[in-house]
């Protein structure tokens, strides 16, 4: 479920954004349950070329991406065009 607060913004958009170090507070078993989904999410990107959407939380707030994820190595989303998302500050992944 997408939190009405969010804002939609362009994966082009996403490197102008700043992300803080500090983590999202999750406790271990949605953050090992979202790491499950960004796998997923990957995997179907990969074969089937499916979208996600991805929420997270910058220094403004929870923004959300309509996007393809091509690469994941733990600690950053990539996406296309090696736009990443720090995986410390993503909240949930849905498949579209």
């Amino acid at each position: 479920m997408l939190p009405s607060q969010a804002v939609e913004v362009k994966k082009e958009q996403v490197p102008l954004l700043h992300f803080p170090n500090d983590p999202v507070l999750l406790d271990a078993a949605h953050h090992e349950a979202l790491e499950q989904k960004v796998r997923h999410a990957l995997a179907l990107g990969n074969n089937e070329h499916s979208k996600c959407r991805i929420l997270f939380k910058d220094d403004h707030g929870l923004k959300f991406v309509d996007t393809t994820v091509w690469s994941f190595d733990g600690e950053h989303i990539v996406l296309k065009a090696s736009v990443t998302v720090p995986f410390r500050r993503v909240i949930d992944v849905q498949v579209l």
